[in-house]
């Protein structure tokens, strides 16, 4: 039998990297996508070095899954981009390209992988946020592309339920990720460091810790597998340790 294929944007990041293994150790064969090379090459079958919010690059990208794989089995759109600045202070060029990366390039992968995953059992996975849901200081074009992105995986569950294709999305919040510690250089939590802000936010969780990239790519792979997910579609799983379902005002 064959290996299923999948496809994951933001592969050379924290929870990219840690989805390539998990999906792997599962016995899947995995597609790297990224703007940057990947530091550990094993974990992939296959890494495209591309812009995921250009069309150029999903042709490309289209082509060469066509030719090496055939088919797609999951594709994980995890790419993201984080510019923390006040919305009035975000330049145009700054907001595109948050949506670009965020947004635009979940719209170019469905389009462009859609004829590879049709026939039954396939599944996306959107990487959104907590954001999408609850929100802070300097974060309204990251929160605004990952609202977007969640309603768009309920819209495509609905479309593309007639193609065989499940589509579901992961919420994750607070996870120990380089994208995570730079945005807490914005100065919302107390503390004169990185390491003692990321402590402050820890202690914000119901679980009192931040999450592990390999927590998040574990819901990953849940969504994806049909095997473990195949009556699931057109959700959003909150992974984020309790932080939501405490009241700010407690």
């Amino acid at each position: 039998m064959n290996r299923p294929v999948a496809l994951v944007t933001g592969a050379a990041g924290g929870i990219g990297s840690a989805c390539a293994k998990a999906f792997s150790d599962s016995g899947w064969r995995i597609c790297g996508v990224d703007i940057v090379d990947c530091s550990d090459p094993t974990l992939f079958d296959s890494f495209t070095v591309a812009d995921v919010s250009s069309e150029d690059a999903w042709k490309l990208i289209a082509q060469k899954m066509l030719g090496d794989f055939g088919r797609l089995d999951a594709l994980v759109n995890n790419a993201a981009l984080q510019i923390c600045k006040p919305l009035v202070e975000m330049s145009v060029h700054e907001w595109d390209e948050v949506m670009g990366v965020n947004l635009r390039s979940a719209y170019l992968s469905v389009r462009h992988m859609h004829p590879l995953m049709t026939g039954g059992g396939a599944a996306i996975v959107n990487v959104s946020s907590v954001h999408a849901v609850a929100t802070s200081i300097h974060m309204a074009a990251y929160a605004a592309s990952k609202g977007a992105l969640t309603a768009m995986t309920r819209a495509l569950a609905v479309e593309l339920a007639v193609d065989g294709i499940r589509v579901n999305a992961v919420l994750p919040g607070a996870v120990d990720t380089p994208m995570l510690r730079g945005g807490l250089s914005r100065g919302h939590l107390a503390g004169a460091d990185i390491e003692s802000r990321l402590e402050r936010l820890a202690q914000k969780t119901v679980l009192g810790r931040v999450g592990k990239p390999e927590e998040i790519a574990q819901a990953i792979l849940f969504l994806a597998d049909p095997r473990r997910s195949s009556f699931m579609t057109g959700e959003c799983v909150t992974v984020d340790g309790g932080a939501t379902a405490r009241l700010s005002t407690e």
